[in-house]
């Protein structure tokens, strides 16, 4: 134990040394609110899924407030989906969630569903500003939930905010950033848009990202969980 933590240490400072770089930018979209949905339909069901979210994106885009709203699909598991919002505040999202459009979706999606709709509000921990909805179908996305024993919280924030900072240096990268779950402050989920699976491999065997599982393994509540997916809409 002694040596993974004298480990950690060592991996801290020097993130924050290779960052030194970087302005200590606040978030620029810090008052925005978030949500990450997560679900999953009888295999059968997919293609109508993928009707349904992209019909849901359209009408969701011209909502008042939306900065972002993104539908995609597991690239290993199609019938697995996400859908992630940006909102410049939590009235925004109040109105949206109770808004025509979100309630038929939920309603019309409800007899395909293999369970509940997960849907996780978030607040941003380090992010940048919020491109309004600029996307390109040919990049690939990874989400990341990261769950810390609630005793290392503190050491857990930093390290993700840490990682999230360097990574906006590599190549082929377009987007990285980190948000916490409202209700669960321990648990926080990274974002990443890669211009190519290519990019996103360099990436994986960077020494920070190497670096950042390894000290990871030492204060997380569960195993690693990333996902890849493609983009709909």
């Amino acid at each position: 134990m002694k040596t993974a933590i004298t480990f950690f240490n060592i991996f801290i400072f020097g993130l924050i040394m290779s960052t030194a770089s970087f302005a200590d930018e606040t978030n620029a979209n810090a008052g925005s609110a978030y949500i990450v949905a997560y679900f999953e339909v009888n295999p059968k069901s997919s293609q109508i899924a993928v009707k349904l979210l992209k019909q849901l994106s359209l009408q969701s885009i011209k909502e008042n407030g939306n900065q972002r709203f993104e539908v995609l699909q597991q690239v290993d598991r199609p019938d697995h989906f996400v859908v992630l919002e940006a909102w410049s505040s939590q009235e925004a999202l109040t109105s949206h969630q109770n808004s025509m459009s979100i309630n038929n979706f939920k309603e019309n999606l409800k007899p395909h569903l293999r369970s509940t709709y997960d849907e996780r509000p978030h607040t941003a921990l380090e992010v940048g500003p919020v491109s309004p909805n600029q996307k390109n179908k040919n990049d690939l996305y990874a989400i990341t939930h990261v769950d810390i024993v609630p005793t290392l919280k503190e050491q857990g924030v930093t390290l993700v905010k840490n990682l999230t900072k360097v990574s906006r240096g590599d190549s082929g990268q377009t987007r990285y950033e980190a948000l916490t779950q409202n209700s669960r402050p321990n648990h926080m989920t990274i974002l990443e848009i890669w211009s190519s699976k290519a990019s996103n491999d360099a990436h994986q065997i960077s020494e920070h990202k190497k670096e950042f599982r390894t000290s990871l393994s030492t204060m997380s509540g569960s195993l690693y969980d990333e996902r890849f997916y493609k983009l709909l809409q």
